[in-house]
């Protein structure tokens, strides 16, 4: 329990760096381009600690679930009033609303302020700042596949034996389990391994004609080898055994390249045994393509992100299903995971690999969401910033007036419905990790 509680407070303790490093993308940058920050934050709610350095209040907040910078002008004034103020009144609820935004962001704005609001600045200068954010946690992501990648390794098959299935596996007995007795259900046979007399330890010499060079040598030749009788030499106790061995036949189902059943069958060889694993560095070269891999699956899993939760709340919340293993997870959820490894009865390399794994997963993930081109995200005022750009570019093309700043402050109703889904889905998906979360055991 102890190392469990250890590992959850260092994964709060790596979000809430995440965080920060976010939001220093953005302060940086905007103190860069002259641009007053009043606030620099981390996390929401009560505020735990804060101190006042230069014109910017710095702090700490009680909930490390995000974080903000508050920069000046972040609102500009709408086309019918005069640079510097807001109109009192308006109509409807949203106007009024909007009205109150706008106001609330010119009142910020201090006498020698004019020339440092975030409104003015060149669309590139905005890009800049508010791409900074997600760019930190790119970095981060990077650095920390790259050190689990070149530092530590990724795990890959030895010839080292590390468990042997009893009783060949079947549709109704898939996990090759035995009876209690140490006997093989009925209409199952002992696993060739297990015939053979192989266990956990023994390191696989040579199959038949394979000498052991890679587990994947060896499997390749037991699958095309289904119904043949050969002998297996294995290193135990510091020597040799041969044993001999007849490769099973059974019936596989074929899969294609996403992992999905084809439908159809095929007969193949079977030994019956699971190897052990040991952590392998790779080259600095391999980041690059390990980046783009888990990248693209990264986006494909926030692309199917609604569903997903759909399918949480439906087949899991609702239905009483067991949690799939894809399903998604808040810092709650992942919190509990980082303490899950802490505690696992593994190698401390393989803990290390698997928390910065995780860490590295979470950063990645918050660079792909805050590209989102929606406010109140990152990507939402490039978007809108993107948006003036071109409109001011198809003015002055066509020899028409600048046509100022895009009011993102209508934008705000929408900003505000999106918040509030994204904090209905913050709030289902914590509930399902409270009460039936994803384990890796």
């Amino acid at each position: 329990m102890g190392l469990e509680i250890l590992g959850i407070v260092l994964f709060v303790l790596l979000i809430a760096a995440s965080i920060a490093l976010h939001e220093i993308g953005h302060l940086v940058p905007a103190k860069k381009f002259g641009v007053r920050v009043t606030d620099y934050m981390v996390g929401f709610g009560p505020t735990i600690w804060s101190k006042v350095r230069g014109e910017t209040r710095y702090g700490i907040k009680a909930i490390p679930v995000g974080g903000y910078i508050r920069m000046i002008g972040m609102l500009p004034p709408g086309k019918e009033d005069p640079e510097g103020t807001a109109r009192s009144m308006t109509t409807g609820r949203m106007g009024a609303m909007v009205a109150q935004a706008r106001q609330q962001s010119l009142e910020e704005i201090q006498p020698g302020d004019e020339n440092r609001v975030f409104y003015k600045l060149p669309v590139h200068r905005r890009w800049i700042i508010m791409l900074g954010g997600p760019f930190m946690n790119l970095v981060l992501a990077v650095l920390l596949f790259g050190v689990v990648l070149v530092g530590i390794g990724l795990p890959q098959p030895t010839t080292a034996v590390n468990s042997v299935v009893p009783c060949t596996p079947t549709v109704e007995q898939p996990t090759g389990d035995a009876l209690e007795s140490g006997a093989c259900p009925v209409g199952t046979l002992p696993t060739p391994a297990a015939e053979a007399g192989l266990l956990p330890d023994d390191v696989i010499v040579s199959i038949g004609p394979i000498a052991s060079s890679s587990w994947d040598d060896l499997t390749e030749w037991i699958r095309a080898n289904p119904g043949r009788s050969t002998q297996v030499v294995v290193e135990r106790d510091g020597g040799q055994l041969s044993l001999p061995l007849m490769v099973a036949d059974v019936e596989r189902p074929v899969y294609d390249e996403s992992g999905e059943p084809t439908g159809v069958a095929e007969q193949v060889g079977f030994l019956g045994v699971s190897p052990q694993f040991e952590y392998t560095p790779q080259p600095v070269t391999a980041v690059p393509a390990y980046m783009w891999d888990i990248t693209y699956r990264s986006a494909a899993a926030l692309v199917s992100l609604p569903v997903r939760v759909y399918e949480l709340v439906d087949e899991t919340l609702i239905g009483g299903g067991e949690r799939s293993l894809d399903s998604p997870v808040s810092v709650v959820g992942a919190s509990r995971l980082g303490g899950e490894v802490a505690a696992m009865d593994e190698p401390i390399k393989s803990k290390i690999a698997i928390f910065l794994g995780l860490a590295a997963s979470l950063n990645l993930f918050l660079f792909l969401f805050n590209l989102l081109p929606v406010l109140p995200l990152d990507g939402g005022h490039v978007a809108g910033a993107l948006y003036e750009g071109l409109r001011r570019s198809v003015a002055r093309v066509r020899g028409k007036p600048d046509p100022g700043p895009v009011d993102t402050a209508k934008l705000l109703p929408v900003a505000y419905v999106v918040a509030a889904v994204l904090l209905a889905v913050g709030v289902v998906v914590i509930w399902a990790d409270l009460i039936k979360p994803i384990t890796l055991g």
